[in-house]
Formats: structure tokens, C-alpha cells, sequence
């Protein structure tokens, strides 16, 4: 969807195994939420709520705009820890260091953008689930090609009493 929203918007999200085939057992559904978890902190959104059955899976997530002046160093740097090593966030870190002790905005807007461009956004957020969590299957069951049947569907849905419908239906799914 839009990289950047006038205002936070709410996603229901829903894809299913190709040829519905009911795959995700107990492991399976861990690892997902394991990675959904990452990545939604590394992308700054929050997941309302979700279900993972066994051949498909619902998310109610939100997703905030980009603050008005981005994010801070400090703000980067802590979710950027949620994928990666902290040798990279280090490294990231002496480079963000270096840009301000030389007061080169542009250096240090240059390194923001890097990491920032995928985050605040919805499908940059499932992509990346979507692709991790398949990459992590295909070697458990060593098998390989596509998971999901098609890309994942989201529909907008207003905040209150609709969001609060789809949340009881996705709570009330299995």
C-alpha cells in the first residue's frame, strides 16, 4: 500500500497455503509468530490481533504514519537490533555517529534511508514475513518453490466498531 499514511490505518491481512493444504502445524505457527514479531517492530507497525490456522492466517495490523522528522538514530538503531547482529547495528552505528560529528545531515539522511524506506509500510512488512517464514519452511520440509497461493489480500478497515468486528472474527476464526 502508501509507504506513508496521513494517518494510521488499520489492515486485515489474510493468505492461504497453495492448494490449501494444511501445513502449518504447531512448530510452524511458532516460527511465524516469531518472525511476524521481528519484523514488526523492525517495521514500526503493531499487530492488533491474528490467527494462524492450518492452511491460511488472518492479521488485524496497524499501521502508523512516519513520524513528521522520521525516526531518531536511537529509534533506528534499537529496530534495527530485531534483525540483525549488534556488530551490524554497531557498524550503523559509528557511521550515524561519524555523519553527525561531521554535521553532514545529508550523509546521515543518506543511512536513515537505507532502512527506513521499508518501514511504516505494509507491504514492504508482508513481503519480507512472507518471504522469511517461506525460506525457513522450504529447508524444514526440504522442499522448495512457492508457500502461499497468491499474494497476500489486505482490505483498509475503519477504526472502532469496524475494527473491533474484524478483530472478534479473526479472534473467534479457529
Amino acid at each position: 500500500m502508501c509507504p506513508e499514511h496521513v494517518e494510521h490505518a488499520i489492515y486485515h491481512c489474510v493468505s492461504r497455503v497453495v492448494d490449501r493444504r494444511k501445513v502449518l502445524g504447531m512448530a510452524e505457527k511458532e516460527q511465524f509468530v516469531k518472525y511476524m514479531r521481528l519484523y514488526e517492530r523492525l517495521y514500526g507497525l503493531r499487530v492488533v490481533t491474528f490467527c494462524i490456522m492450518s492452511n491460511h492466517f488472518h492479521i488485524l495490523l496497524e499501521v502508523p504514519p512516519m513520524p513528521g522528522g522520521g525516526i531518531s538514530d536511537e529509534e533506528l538503531l534499537k529496530r534495527l537490533l530485531a534483525t540483525n547482529t549488534e556488530a551490524f547495528v554497531a557498524g550503523v552505528a559509528t557511521e550515524l555517529a561519524d555523519a553527525r560529528k561531521e554535521e553532514r545531515a545529508e550523509w546521515a539522511a543518506e543511512i536513515h534511508a537505507r532502512f527506513t524506506y521499508r518501514m511504516h509500510n505494509l507491504s514492504e512488512f508482508m513481503k519480507t514475513l512472507l518471504q522469511r517464514f517461506t525460506r525457513w519452511f522450504n529447508r524444514t520440509h526440504q522442499r522448495s518453490g512457492t508457500l502461499w497461493e497468491e499474494r497476500y489480500k489486505s482490505v483498509i478497515v475503519e477504526s472502532g466498531v469496524a475494527a473491533r468486528t474484524i478483530a472478534a472474527y479473526i479472534d473467534l476464526n479457529p
